[in-house]
């Protein structure tokens, strides 16, 4: 008998990522642009298109798990839960079993995604962490060694500096993010590039050593995000990339919240 199901959904500012886990095992994980307009039904001829082209039958998936920092867009993802899926999915930042604690000073007000990832890296690497999250913020995350959440950092994302850039001066182009052949720039466009890409490996390497120094324990260093590939090989204040951190994060706290449960 095939074993059912278990759908993810890590929804931040910038992008929403599905991913499907079959017992423990990751099957894929597929990114949509957020957008508060989009409705449940979208999600759902999206979805239901790419998880036919992996094979995977959307009959089987028979619970699911939202991590959102956007709650304009919840509504729609558990609508999309219940209407396609027939199931209420759990919600993170609606009583589910983290399994860790908690060791900020309001705990109602770490995101949803923090908190996965503190779980997600926990499990895999143990601790002391440091968890650098490349998102439309990007943040550091501080995790015990006995898999605790103690805080953070907070920065504006790469993305977030290049749109600031281009929105307040009129001569600025809008450009991606890449890595510079050097450091000093010859025209406008290498400049803005050398600026942002080295001016982020600054901020890491500046941010870690003070975390670390602050911390007073040797901390691994691990990054995730959809830029995280773009520095983790540029510095090395990063000890290593992972990109599943979240949705595993996710399927853990699926797992100890379907316990306490039973």
């Amino acid at each position: 008998m095939t074993k059912p199901l278990l759908l993810a959904i890590d929804q931040g500012n910038t992008n929403t990522v599905f991913a499907v886990f079959r017992g423990d095992k990751l099957l894929g994980q597929w990114r949509v642009a957020t957008k508060t307009e989009r409705t449940a039904d979208e999600y759902a001829v999206w979805l239901h298109q790419l998880l036919e082209m992996d094979g995977i039958n959307t009959r089987d998936i028979s619970d699911a798990v939202i991590a959102s920092v956007v709650p304009q867009t919840l509504f729609d993802l558990k609508t999309l839960c219940r209407k396609h899926y027939d199931l209420e999915p759990l919600v993170v930042s609606e009583g589910a079993t983290l399994g860790i604690p908690l060791r900020i000073d309001d705990a109602g007000e770490a995101g949803a995604d923090r908190l996965v990832n503190a779980v997600g890296a926990y499990i895999k690497f143990g601790g002391p962490l440091i968890v650098i999250d490349f998102g439309t913020a990007t943040t550091f995350d501080v995790v015990d060694d006995d898999g605790g959440f103690a805080g953070g950092v907070f920065a504006p994302g790469i993305n977030l500096a290049l749109d600031a850039m281009h929105r307040i001066s009129a001569r600025l182009p809008r450009i991606g993010v890449q890595k510079p052949e050097r450091v000093i720039g010859t025209n406008t466009i290498a400049c803005m590039q050398s600026g942002v890409y080295w001016g982020y490996v600054s901020l890491i390497e500046g941010v870690v050593a003070r975390i670390r120094s602050e911390y007073g324990k040797t901390m691994q260093v691990i990054a995730t995000g959809g830029l995280a590939p773009l520095f983790d090989a540029a510095t090395d204040a990063i000890d290593g990339f992972d990109p599943d951190i979240t949705v595993r994060g996710l399927h853990e706290v699926w797992r100890r919240s379907r316990e306490k449960v039973s």
